[in-house]
């Protein structure tokens, strides 16, 4: 009885201290054993994108990008909604007279929605949980992965209301959709679900929505036991060569795949080849290798 009690207090001391996360105004940070959810939070808004929140937002990704704590980040919205897009009374109108306030914005709302979070050094995942229409898109498509619910409801439903679907969002789409697809949601602004998505290339796949989170901590706990540094220099990778000829891709990819030997402190090239050929232990075509030295 004494031991099982000693055993729980070295337990508790051994214990991770808990992290004190920044607060911010419309954003939440949530954290299960290194998978860290980055939230938009005004559900009453269906999270619309106001300029409060790309501030926020911003900051958060700063903050989270190097933070040790997190393996993987999810994105997603709080209550019934992923986003609803820019949020039109707030971001458009309330800036109009504001030319000053417009161009904070709109800097805060393209760094955190692409440019910070397409070049994340965790993997990253879109978790559409539900509305995710206009501008919304962008940060779907700037996370490597994109799980969406059965009913989840998307829309560039920008056309409805007189405009193009504008900031980067026509040239995010047809990054992932292919061009009829992309021109059709587009100029018809027809909404459509997650098992559309799914088809159409905009998600990963689509899931009932009571398994949305754990079909996304499923993939997010396969992501912690793969190589830190050979999945954030293969998706680098995989971004950077969509836009290159086939002799510009080939030099690239020779020196990143060189790059990555000397930055991987597991070594995991090594670990992942003794495995195989000298424990003969796993497959590479059927798994990965079990990382001893995480660095």
């Amino acid at each position: 009885m004494a031991a099982k009690k000693a055993a729980k207090k070295t337990a508790k001391k051994k214990a991770a201290p808990k992290i004190k996360d920044p607060v911010f105004e419309t954003v939440k940070i949530e954290r299960d054993k290194g998978i860290t959810f980055l939230i938009m939070n005004r559900p009453e808004k269906r999270n619309a994108m106001s300029p409060q929140l790309h501030m926020d937002m911003n900051d958060a990704i700063d903050y989270l990008s190097i933070d040790p704590a997190t393996d993987v980040l999810v994105v997603t919205g709080a209550g019934k909604a992923f986003s609803a897009g820019q949020d039109i009374k707030l971001y458009f109108r309330g800036t109009a007279d504001d030319p000053a306030a417009r161009a904070k914005a709109r800097r805060a709302s393209n760094a955190w929605r692409w440019q910070k979070l397409s070049r994340f050094p965790k993997p990253t995942i879109a978790m559409v949980n539900g509305f995710c229409f206009g501008g919304a898109f962008t940060q779907v498509c700037a996370c490597d992965f994109a799980i969406a619910s059965n009913t989840a409801t998307f829309g560039l439903s920008e056309v409805n209301w007189g405009i193009i679907p504008g900031g980067i969002v026509s040239w995010n789409v047809v990054q992932v959709m292919n061009y009829r697809n992309a021109v059709y949601y587009a100029t018809t602004g027809e909404p459509f679900n997650g098992k559309r998505a799914t088809e159409i290339g905009m998600v990963n796949k689509s899931v009932p929505a009571g398994k949305l989170k754990a079909e996304v901590m499923k993939l997010a706990r396969l992501m912690q036991q793969k190589s830190p540094a050979a999945v954030r220099y293969t998706k680098e990778a995989i971004r950077s060569v969509r836009f290159m000829n086939e002799p510009e891709a080939a030099d690239y990819l020779n020196a990143k795949s060189d790059a990555l030997k000397h930055v991987d402190k597991e070594d995991s090239r090594g670990q992942g080849m003794s495995q195989f050929l000298d424990e003969k232990s796993y497959r590479p075509g059927l798994g990965h290798f079990e990382r001893r030295n995480k660095g």
